[in-house]
């Protein structure tokens, strides 16, 4: 008997197929469009790693350009949503694979100066801990942004006081911030058991293993927890030596890692996600929250009941009306 599940959300996506967000082109990231809607995304946030504002409004512009073409063309494209900001504001010690060299402080220009698309949703992650971090949520908040808590190593008072200015996500769950301690509770434990606050995670296995996965999702509860692919470019291209994001990245048995010996991104798909999260034990119902419905309800959007697919009971795409 075949799974039905709605089209997946994916709100944190660099990259496939070769085309890297940073540098893509409105046909690059049209053909990334197709690429996910192969692999059962309806929709995704085109997200962009810490660059110069130059770089970003050439990005920008090609996020417009595709999404007004998608408006007025028929086509089998997971929709662009909008974009996210990765990392901005971000804290140097927690950069994972972003380059410090193009973070920022906030003292109130620099959001003015960030170039920003005609349509859809707006995300940032950020450190809440940097200069100006809770201002500047507020300010993201007003202007209906969604800010997002990631990258960070604020303490407690630090992650209320930005719940309280407006930023109830965290971004890629347990991966740079601190962890849980049984005499601190960092942002990991802080994200677990606030109630107010949701969050994504990478289900990929080889950023968090399996187990914590599961635990994480369970001890939060799945109707606040959000799969994303953190896909990069090489996503789609099996492994070997890829340039990304201005340094040398390897791909081995679907692992990356920089010259700076960090994961640089995931190469799965919410495909990948979702059958490794069937896998480990997870229902369908409610990898359909994590996978389509919880990250559609944070970017305020409905989810199109046209845009389906169905899999078989060994989790293979036996039908597929996205776009």
């Amino acid at each position: 008997m075949a799974i039905r599940l709605p089209g997946f959300i994916d709100i944190h996506n660099h990259g496939a197929i070769g085309v890297d967000v940073n540098s893509a082109t409105a046909d690059g990231l049209l053909q990334v469009s197709e690429f996910l809607a192969s692999q059962g995304v309806a929709g995704w946030l085109p997200t962009l790693v810490p660059d110069s504002n130059e770089a970003y409004r050439s990005v920008i512009d090609s996020i417009d350009e595709a999404v007004e073409r998608q408006s007025t063309q028929a086509t089998s494209q997971a929709r662009i949503l909008g974009v996210h900001y990765e990392g901005v504001f971000a804290n140097e010690k927690m950069c994972g694979a972003l380059r410090p060299e193009y973070f920022k402080k906030f003292s109130g220009s620099e959001l003015d100066e960030l170039p920003t698309p005609q349509y859809g949703a707006k995300m940032m992650t950020l450190a809440p801990e940097v200069e100006g971090g809770i201002e500047l949520i507020r300010e993201l908040t007003k202007r209906g942004w969604i800010p997002s808590i990631g990258h960070t190593h604020a303490d407690v008072a630090t992650l209320r006081a930005a719940l309280d200015a407006g930023a109830k996500h965290i971004t890629h769950f347990f991966n740079a911030m601190s962890g849980i301690h049984h005499r601190e509770l960092g942002v990991a434990g802080w994200g677990l058991t606030e109630g107010g606050v949701t969050f994504d995670i990478i289900a990929d296995g080889k950023h968090i293993e399996p187990e914590m996965v599961a635990f994480a999702c369970r001890a939060k509860g799945v109707e606040s927890v959000s799969l994303i692919s953190d896909s990069v470019a090489p996503t789609g291209q099996g492994d070997g030596n890829f340039e990304l994001w201005g340094e040398r990245i390897s791909v081995v048995n679907g692992t990356t890692q920089n010259e700076r010996g960090s994961i640089a991104g995931s190469v799965i798909t919410m495909l990948d996600a979702v059958r490794k999260m069937l896998r480990w034990g997870f229902s369908v119902e409610d990898v359909t929250k994590m996978a389509s419905r919880n990250p559609a309800r944070l970017l305020g959007i409905e989810l199109l009941d046209s845009d389906v697919i169905e899999l078989t009971d060994d989790l293979e795409i036996v039908g597929n009306a996205i776009g």
